[in-house]
Order: C-alpha cells, then sequence, then structure tokens
C-alpha cells in the first residue's frame, strides 16, 4: 500500500490524537491503529473509507497516490466553517441527530420563533422585548 502508515500516523499525530483516541473514533482497536502505523497490517477497503472520510482527505491521498492533501488537511464539500463544525460535531455526538432531523420538518416561522426566545433568555442586545 506504499506509505499509508506514514500518512496514516501524520494524519492522527497531526490531528493531536493518541492511538487510543483514533481507535475510539474509528470504532477499531488501539493495538490495529499501532499495527497500521508499524505496516504489520493493512485496512480493508470499507476501514480505509472510514479512515479517509475521518480524516478529511480521500483514498488516493492515503495510500500515497496523490502528493498533495486539501488544504488544512480538510475536504472542500463543506460550504462554510459552521457547516463543517455543526457536521463534526453530530458526527461526535450522535445522540443530537434528532433534533438536526426534527428541525427539517419544522416550519421556518417556527423556527425563528423559537431563536427569538432563545435570545431573550440569553438575554440577546438585538432583543426589544416586545
Amino acid at each position: 500500500m506504499g506509505s499509508f502508515q506514514n500518512i496514516f500516523k501524520e494524519l492522527r499525530i497531526a490531528s493531536g490524537m493518541t492511538q487510543t483516541e483514533t481507535a475510539e473514533k474509528l470504532g477499531i482497536s488501539r493495538s490495529t491503529i499501532g499495527m497500521y502505523e508499524t505496516g504489520a497490517r493493512e485496512p480493508d477497503f470499507e476501514t480505509l473509507e472510514k479512515i479517509a472520510d475521518f480524516f478529511h482527505v480521500n483514498m488516493d491521498y492515503l495510500l500515497g497516490r496523490t502528493k498533495a492533501a486539501p488544504a488544512n488537511g480538510e475536504a472542500r464539500y463543506y460550504l462554510n466553517d459552521d457547516a463543517r463544525d455543526m457536521a463534526q460535531f453530530l458526527f461526535e455526538n450522535p445522540e443530537y441527530k434528532v433534533l438536526f432531523d426534527a428541525s427539517r420538518k419544522v416550519k421556518k416561522e417556527d423556527i425563528d420563533f423559537v431563536k427569538q426566545m432563545i435570545d431573550r433568555v440569553r438575554g440577546n442586545p438585538d432583543d426589544t422585548g416586545c
């Protein structure tokens, strides 16, 4: 697989995660992470795809077939930083997905009303109190 072991380790270290943290996020064992990084083991296709998605790179980059990773290690398929952060939050906290799913069935006026209520509770300076 070329330089997968080196690229994988570089991505993990650049993300500031330990082998244990990476293993938990990917749903594989810490020892498997260690074997990937030493070249003693290679991931199957599904795991390779999961790793690429997790680090926001394509599989060609992971396999060393392309030299350039996306800027800042992030894919360009997010509309903006807020969308990327929300997607990451939902990935890391799947229990909140139900709120996102429910909000897609709510009318815009209802969302605006709830936002106004939240702003009032928080003491938003734009709130007139009327």
